[in-house]
């Protein structure tokens, strides 16, 4: 049985821009970003990725509420978390400008 946990995405806004990233625990317990330049960062613990991540100003998509999207100026049922095939397939979609508002 596998006891690591799913990916998480994470997300930066600048305006109407979000920025997604990815973060994967190895089974070593090492920490391993997929950032939207399509690199593979490499961590020695999902903690120190973590930490990364934070310090680049980004934050866990599974930790915004509805009030959190709407100070970072949109609405939770505007994100899904990007989804291809694989990484270079996936690449393109780290980045996403939302619509103008309403």
């Amino acid at each position: 049985m596998n006891d690591i946990a799913p990916d998480s995405w994470w997300l930066a806004t600048l305006g109407r821009t979000i920025v997604w990233a990815r973060l994967r625990e190895r089974e070593a317990g090492t920490g391993e970003v997929f950032d939207s330049d399509g690199n593979t960062l490499s961590y020695d613990s999902i903690d120190t990725a973590r930490a990364a991540l934070m310090d680049a100003e980004f934050s866990a998509f599974d930790g915004l509420d509805e009030d959190d999207a709407l100070e970072r100026g949109f609405s939770l049922g505007e994100l899904v978390p990007p989804q291809a095939q694989d990484d270079e397939h996936l690449r393109p979609h780290m980045i996403q400008t939302l619509g103008a508002r309403a």
